[in-house]
């Protein structure tokens, strides 16, 4: 049984453990999983029990007592809580060697997140066909932001050239940007940008890993 949700307000690091309760469901139903528990979930999602319930009873009343989740509900009911279960439209600046990646990485359309038109200020790139998209200018983003409907914008350009790619974003009346540059941009406070450091990362495992075991 699922009940709406109790707040429109759900906490970032919530957000995120939610969508790891989504790839981990997933992985259940292709294991032929219909019900599951809070504990094995959280097992598998490296939580504990009562941390899944927390952060399930954002979205509502979930699962039967002494029985669990119904695992295809679940997901249809996080998705849905977060504005997943639709298709949302994406430019991309910067077709270089990343962007291109991201291109190619069919994730994205699986999960709804569909890059429609890409972008570069490149004249040797601009016309290109690049996975059966074409390159465009930045200076028709607002043009084509507008004829397609796209809501995220993505910025894979080297970073010096980072905030230009998020002011070209923001004229297109984008405020939903993804930066995989890395440099950090400065927009207003209605515009809301995720990063993506590798570094960030790798700087977080260095450290771990000399650490005394």
């Amino acid at each position: 049984m699922i009940t709406p949700p109790k707040s429109s307000h759900i906490p970032r690091a919530t957000i995120q453990r939610l969508a790891t309760y989504v790839q981990v469901l997933e992985n259940f139903v292709r294991d032929n999983v219909e019900v599951i528990s809070s504990n094995p979930l959280a097992e598998a999602c490296g939580v504990n029990g009562s941390q899944v319930r927390k952060d399930l009873a954002y979205l509502g009343e979930f699962g039967i007592r002494g029985v669990g989740y119904q695992v295809k509900s679940l997901i249809a009911a996080i998705t849905s809580s977060l504005g997943v279960d639709r298709e949302w439209r994406m430019a991309l600046i910067g077709v270089g060697n990343l962007g291109k990646a991201l291109l190619n990485h069919g994730e994205f359309r699986a999960r709804g997140f569909n890059i429609v038109a890409i972008f570069d200020c490149d004249p040797f790139k601009i016309g290109e066909i690049v996975h059966g998209l074409e390159v465009h200018c930045t200076r028709d983003l607002k043009d084509i932001v507008s004829e397609q409907g796209i809501e995220i914008g993505i910025i894979t350009t080297p970073p010096e050239r980072a905030q230009r790619a998020a002011q070209h974003l923001m004229d297109a009346g984008i405020t939903s940007i993804l930066n995989y540059a890395p440099a950090r941009i400065k927009v207003p406070e209605r515009i809301h940008v995720e990063y993506v450091d590798f570094f960030h990362y790798l700087y977080s495992l260095a450290f771990n890993h000399q650490q005394p075991r």
